[in-house]
């Protein structure tokens, strides 16, 4: 016999919250921001902030992308705006961020690189 307290519970998505910025550091006058699951517009602004200031302190910012899992137009014009404000590199895209500069035409804008140490050298 079910209560109702477990009806609620089984009812109720789970939600898994995993951080959208996993680490922050610096590298040889760069400013690495490790990003990881999914950029939308719900997202996006924790990535804006977070590269940003970055980009306040340094001469160039890399988004190390390689664990982001998701990525939506919110987050390609996040990336579009980085490239015009600043030296800004991406390190190691994943297949959907790949898919999504590809057809959209923003690989061919968008500095990117397979490593973190390949972006800070271009």
């Amino acid at each position: 016999m079910s209560t109702h307290d477990d009806h609620k519970k089984s009812t109720q998505p789970e939600v898994s919250v995993r951080p959208v910025i996993v680490d922050r550091y610096p590298i040889e006058g760069a400013w690495v921001v490790v990003a990881a699951g999914e950029l939308d517009m719900d997202t996006v602004p924790v990535l804006q902030g977070a590269l940003e200031a970055g980009a306040a302190s340094h001469p160039s910012v890399i988004l190390d992308a390689g664990a982001i899992t998701f990525a939506d137009s919110t987050a390609l014009t996040l990336l579009l705006r980085m490239h015009q404000a600043t030296a800004f590199r991406i390190a190691a895209p994943g297949p959907a961020l790949l898919q999504l500069m590809r057809i959209t035409g923003a690989d061919r804008v968008l500095t990117v690189r397979p490593t973190v140490e390949e972006a800070r050298t271009a």
